[in-house]
């Protein structure tokens, strides 16, 4: 993470460059170049007016779940029914549960094995043992008939339901109740084959019957006619076999689903949808619908369709278990879930932007701030997904996240004046001084301006136990770049604590973001201004005396705090892949550093390695990559935030505009991930370039599509593991490129972007978004700067408008 700068910083003295012309010129080859070998995956119209977008109140998924804990008399879910008046009804394997409040109780007239409990009329009714029990709306649980002795042993009840008449789906057809008889549906019989199995049907409200079997799809009208039903649409014309639901809306829409997909009739036309048009996945289970959508349930999630748009819930953030028994939706729009794992709710929850960013600031403060300088990260958890108990941890990042999270209060006090907004800035800003501070004086002092990556109270554990020279040595053996370096933790000067040495570059580029955001936007008096100004002026006179290197305790550079020419552009073994990113990074500090100090030998040092040494030209194609989904994610967060920086303190047109070339290709690449980050740093800082016919400007998609992710934010910070490879809507990486991507599988949706931050997992913006699968078990609880910064920056930048 790079970068700090205002939306119209104060400019610098303009500093003519013998380099400008031609690196302008240079720049606008390599753009073309670079911008038409790239493969776009989203393409978007470009010529629409950039402005900021009104958002106000949406609905976003919460999730809830009940187990044994909250009532039930077993986690072992058969089935989940709603009745008309609300009340929720579960079959267990241990008897029948109704919730009341927020918990459920067990039923004692229902205290064994009960399956298929499903709403019929004002009630519900099950199968408890031989016979079909009825729970009436008062409550109480009667037998309504006993299921006829002389079916077989292979007939097995598969579906309760109906709306006048109690209707069975077993393995071997369908029958209905006449009184205390149960009687087959002759017509239909002789329609479908005498072993057919019925999974469901559903009664349209004008008395329509549709039933999905092992067969096929069929429908009895109002005048008692049977037909198989051979849904086509467009190139499709399907004979739909192991139809395991089916459904009429409140419109008499008819929903089903099958192995071959999903579909609905509306106005005797067919709508069938595949992964092609975005189903996620089709070995289902179940369906239900309401005014939420329609809902799908499979052996591995559950799905949503509403308005268009897929939603794929899987995994522990949002369902118990991902086998979905069965599906049933409230009247008020909740989804519920039997499952091997308890019962499941999601519920759609009016929310605002502004509301997720109290929520999360709130969280922060909470749970997320380590020792007296507040350093703002995730935590750990005593139990999966339950906030009681938390563990305070630090990361080799501590610098650079809590960096963020001081940028995020930059822009949110910029944007909106709150005095808690800057006093959280100065909290971060001072934790950052402290760690070039820490670093001073004691048995290993490291050279003025050194930055540690984090401490450690001294009264804890001590980390040099772990950390040391023969765990250093086991890594060296990986990567022969990597340090022995004892100790790896040295005591402050004081006594207090340990610090972290081998300080790397994303350390950095947080560090320089939030010291040019901090003196821009925060700083307003003259003791604050003074403070971020000596900071930066340290760290970057460090760099410089050590010819752009970070120099350790023991004289020697960090693994990765390396930005000096003879590495970058004499010494190949060491600068590929680093070349361009170093180049970036290293000149956008120095112009953070100018910028801030106002001192010319920053300036002075920023064009020598412009003019001598080509470093603007090594930027030109800052990271080293093959395509979409391939090189480091993390050097994307640092690179965006180092363009921000480097144009928005560049006075210099020429450089200005190479610096514009540069991101664009760079930007183009990543578009389809709708990271709300990148696309508002691109946004604030791209200029239309128009050079004869070449023009380019900011399409309005940018902010669309920040917007879209950062509206499905979830709340639900714990890192859960997701599943995504085995989806029917998703296009595979593949390729040289990726010869092991069966081991750690990549790609997208068929549509051309990633998935929805909702069905995976980001902490912070250096996750690898095309990744489908991840594991993670709900003990680790992220903090929500991944949100905020990104947030508050479109609020600054009037990107965002909150009515």
């Amino acid at each position: 993470m790079h970068e700090n700068t205002t939306l119209n910083p104060p400019m610098l003295r303009k500093t003519e460059s013998k380099s400008s012309s031609w690196l302008l010129r240079w720049a606008v080859v390599c753009a073309v170049a670079v911008s038409t070998a790239t493969t776009v995956l989203a393409e978007h119209n470009s010529n629409k007016g950039l402005g900021g977008i009104k958002v106000g109140q949406f609905l976003n998924d919460e999730r809830r779940f009940y187990n044994t804990e909250n009532g039930l008399p077993s986690d072992a879910v058969d089935s989940v029914a709603v009745t008309t008046d609300g009340t929720v009804l579960a079959a267990t394997d241990k008897g029948l549960a109704r919730l009341l409040g927020n918990d459920f109780h067990p039923l004692s007239d229902a205290a064994q094995a009960v399956t298929r409990v499903a709403p019929w009329g004002d009630g519900a009714v099950f199968q408890m043992g031989g016979s079909i029990m009825q729970y009436d709306k008062d409550g109480r649980i009667s037998k309504l008939l006993s299921l006829p002795a002389d079916w077989d042993e292979g007939d097995e009840l598969l579906w309760l339901g109906g709306r006048k008449s109690l209707l069975l789906g077993t393995t071997q057809g369908l029958f209905y109740a006449d009184g205390q008889t149960v009687r087959p549906f002759e017509k239909f019989a002789n329609l479908a084959s005498p072993d057919t199995a019925v999974y469901a049907t559903s009664v349209s409200t004008d008395g329509d019957l549709a039933v999905g079997t092992s067969t096929g799809l069929y429908e009895r009208n109002q005048q008692g006619e049977w037909n198989k039903l051979l849904p086509a649409a467009g190139n499709y014309s399907w004979a739909p076999i192991e139809v395991r639901g089916v459904a009429y809306d409140e419109k008499n829409q008819l929903w089903f689903a099958c192995p071959q997909g999903a579909g609905v009739r509306s106005d005797g036309k067919w709508q069938l949808f595949t992964g092609v048009e975005g189903l996620p996945y089709d070995d289902f289970t179940a369906l239900a619908v309401g005014n939420s959508g329609a809902w799908f349930g499979t052996k591995i999630g559950a799905i949503r369709y509403l308005d268009g748009v897929w939603s794929y819930r899987q995994g522990k953030r949002w369902v118990p278990s991902d086998d979905i028994h069965d599906v049933a939706v409230a009247p008020n729009g909740d989804a519920w879930f039997a499952t091997a794992g308890g019962v499941g709710r999601i519920r759609r929850v009016e929310t605002s932007l502004a509301d997720k960013a109290k929520f999360f600031e709130e969280e922060i403060d909470k749970y997320h701030r380590r020792t007296p300088y507040e350093f703002v990260l995730s935590v750990g958890v005593d139990k999966p997904g339950d906030k009681s108990k938390v563990t305070q941890r630090d990361s080799d990042n501590d610098g650079l996240w809590t960096s963020m999270y001081g940028a995020a209060e930059c822009f949110a006090y910029a944007a909106t004046k709150d005095p808690k907004a800057k006093e959280r800035a100065n909290k971060a800003m001072l934790a950052m001084k402290f760690l070039s501070d820490i670093t001073q004086g004691g048995e290993h002092p490291a050279p003025h301006g050194f930055p540690a990556r984090t401490v450690l109270p001294i009264d804890g554990r001590n980390p040099n136990d772990h950390d040391n020279r023969e765990n250093d040595l086991r890594k060296q053996k990986e990567d022969p770049l990597w340090k022995v370096l004892v100790p790896r933790w040295p005591v402050s000067a004081d006594g207090k604590w340990y610090w972290k040495t081998d300080i790397s570059s994303d350390e950095l580029d947080g560090h320089y973001f939030l010291y040019g955001l901090y003196y821009d936007l925060v700083a307003e008096t003259d003791e604050e201004k003074a403070m971020v100004q000596e900071v930066t002026a340290r760290v970057t006179d460090h760099l410089i005396a050590h010819d752009f290197q970070m120099v350790d305790h023991d004289g020697k550079p960090t693994r990765w705090g390396r930005f000096t020419p003879d590495e970058l552009n004499r010494d190949l073994d060491f600068s590929t892949g680093l070349r361009g990113m170093n180049s970036l990074s290293v000149l956008s500090y120095l112009k953070v550093a100018a910028h801030v100090t106002g001192d010319e030998k920053y300036q002075a040092a920023y064009m020598k390695l412009i003019d001598d040494e080509q470093y603007a030209a090594n930027a030109l194609v800052a990271k080293r990559q093959m395509g979409i989904g391939t090189g480091n994610q993390s050097d994307d967060e640092m690179a965006f935030m180092a363009y921000y920086g480097l144009i928005n303190y560049e006075d210099d047109p020429n450089l200005r505009m190479h610096y514009l070339i540069s991101m664009m290709p760079y930007w183009k690449l990543v578009e389809a991930e709708r990271n709300p980050l990148f696309n508002y740093i691109f946004a604030s800082c791209w200029d239309t370039i128009e050079t004869g016919d070449y023009q380019r400007k900011t399409p309005q998609s940018c902010l669309e599509d920040a917007l879209f992710t950062l509206k499905r934010y979830p709340l639900d910070r714990f890192r859960w593991g997701y599943k995504n490879s085995h989806r029917k809507d998703i296009q595979f990486i593949e390729g040289g490129w990726f010869e092991y991507w069966w081991k750690n599988p990549k790609g997208y949706l068929r549509t051309g972007v990633t998935l929805p931050i909702d069905e995976h997992f980001v902490e912070h913006w250096n996750k690898d978004v095309w990744n489908l699968d991840a594991g993670g078990n709900g003990t680790s609880l992220a903090d929500g700067t991944s949100f905020l910064l990104p947030y508050h920056m479109g609020r600054y930048y009037g990107f965002i408008v909150e009515e």
